[in-house]
């Protein structure tokens, strides 16, 4: 009697994924777009406004980014280190979770430490001055700011659902890696003396070129 065939082990990389490790995925993507489109969204607005002073009394503003521009920045880093996430695997998706973290940890913290920050407003109203010592009047802040602080704890959110769960998630297929090198054509078969008299008799050139 035949022994029936060893069943063959499976390929535990091509294997379907559970949808709880899809769902998951996904959820990390979301979070991570919209803490960046917060931080982004929230930084281009007026964070602290006030007036000049003296006869003119002219209207002054700044933004988030003219504040600090450390929000966006981290916020563009945590965006671009959780695209990468496909491409790596393992050890990689831990170094991509800790990046993602500190990336929206330092946007929030950022961002809170700006929400009560007026050198920018007394820089423009010394420069609309003339006068170096001249700070602005009656300044006040918005609620943009925390805007921004909610978006980084999102990134945060997102670097922490890669450190929980990075692993289990679907990685780039190899068909998108390069490839380690071209296969080698196959060789020419080398003629014989019996294919040149054939050749011959067909009257065709055996020494031509093919």
């Amino acid at each position: 009697m035949n022994a029936s065939p060893e069943p063959r082990s499976a390929d535990t990389s091509d294997a379907p994924r559970p949808p709880r490790s899809r769902r998951s995925l996904a959820l990390m993507l979301l979070l991570t777009v919209a803490g960046a489109v917060l931080v982004l969204w929230a930084v281009g607005r007026t964070w602290a406004e006030g007036s000049s002073g003296g006869l003119t009394g002219a209207h002054l503003g700044a933004t988030g980014s003219e504040i600090s521009g450390l929000p966006g920045a981290l916020a563009l880093v945590g965006l671009a280190s959780a695209v990468a996430v496909f491409a790596v695997r393992r050890a990689g998706r831990l170094a991509v979770g800790v990046l993602v973290t500190l990336a929206g940890a330092g946007a929030a913290v950022a961002a809170a430490a700006g929400a009560a920050d007026t050198s920018a407003v007394d820089a423009k109203a010394a420069r609309s001055a003339a006068l170096t010592a001249v700070t602005a009047r009656h300044v006040t802040h918005t609620a943009w700011p925390w805007l921004a602080v909610a978006g980084g704890v999102l990134l945060c959110a997102a670097g922490a659902l890669t450190l929980a769960r990075g692993r289990d998630w679907p990685a780039m297929s190899s068909k998108y890696e390069a490839p380690a090198g071209r296969a080698a054509a196959p060789r020419r078969r080398e003629s014989t003396p019996s294919d040149l008299w054939n050749a011959l008799d067909r009257g065709e050139d055996p020494t031509a070129t093919r």
